[in-house]
């Protein structure tokens, strides 16, 4: 049973889930892929850099963070510019990212960042050249993405479920 139904002690992993997590913590301390992922992320958020496209520096080893108020500058806070800018990335090139702003923490929020998380040993170059060219894409047509409303909150942790709406037209160009 303990091999494959765990043990309550063990948290409820079975036996293999727990291989799996040491195996994968071991892998992620080979020093030949730590280099590989870490030029690899960089490769990304140099790329984009280059081009005028704000991201916190130095890139991270296992993500590029966009900086949403400086890419969206003419969008308001409380129109969510980072939940906007995830969206667009989404609909761009099915991109999935993380707002990390206003949506999630509120007025606590001091930044709108959107993280681009590379997960481990999934990605191949031409993926992360993908992600250039779709991030360059909304880079160039940044003037026409518009701000969000919020419609719907959960009293806890809204980001996970809240619902939004984009500003109409008109609105956004007043």
């Amino acid at each position: 049973m303990i091999l494959t139904e765990g043990y309550p002690t063990y948290g409820g992993l079975a036996g293999r889930d727990l291989e799996a997590i040491a195996v994968g913590i071991q892998e992620a301390l080979e020093e030949d892929y730590l280099r590989y992922r870490i030029a690899s992320t960089a490769y990304l958020g140099n790329h984009i850099a280059e081009q005028g496209v704000p991201i916190v520096q130095p890139p991270g080893g296992h993500a590029i963070y966009l900086d949403a108020r400086a890419f969206l500058p003419r969008i308001p806070v409380d129109q969510f510019p980072g939940v906007a800018l995830a969206a667009e990335l989404y609909l761009e090139g099915g991109i999935r990212s993380v707002e990390i702003g206003g949506l999630m923490f509120g007025a606590a929020a001091k930044m709108d960042l959107v993280r681009l998380a590379i997960p481990r040993r999934v990605y191949t170059q031409s993926h992360i050249d993908y992600v250039v060219e779709v991030i360059l894409e909304v880079w160039k047509k940044r003037e026409d993405i518009r701000g969000l409303k919020l419609v719907y909150e959960a009293p806890f942790l809204r980001h996970f479920t809240a619902r939004l709406e984009p500003i109409p037209y008109a609105a956004a160009q007043a």
